[in-house]
């Protein structure tokens, strides 16, 4: 298997289990049958507030360990990029944050 094979195996599987992680916090605004795609934006489309994104990076954390820090992930970039965040950015963070642990 060759290595763009395994990231994009794992990026698939990570974007289904973050979709799942989504929707756990987008039940109890009744929007858990929400599109989620890689375009998807956290702002725009799902109008996540921050304690939404501040739950998602617990369960990030809880699913991944402390080498997923969504914290310092979204601390890294300007405000107009965290506006415009896209659940595939994310996916791209917690694929490259797996690699660099398994190269560790």
């Amino acid at each position: 298997m060759t290595e763009t094979t395994t990231d994009a195996t794992l990026a698939e599987t990570v974007l289904r289990e973050i979709d799942t992680m989504l929707r756990s916090i987008l039940d109890q605004y009744g929007l858990d049958d929400a599109e989620i795609t890689l375009d998807t934006t956290f702002h725009d489309d799902l109008e996540l507030e921050s304690i939404d994104l501040v739950t998602l990076g617990g369960k990030l954390e809880a699913r991944y360990g402390s080498k997923v820090n969504f914290a310092e992930f979204i601390a890294e970039l300007e405000l107009d990029e965290i506006i415009a965040l896209t659940v595939g950015k994310l996916v791209e963070y917690v694929v490259a944050a797996l690699n660099s642990e398994q190269e560790d």
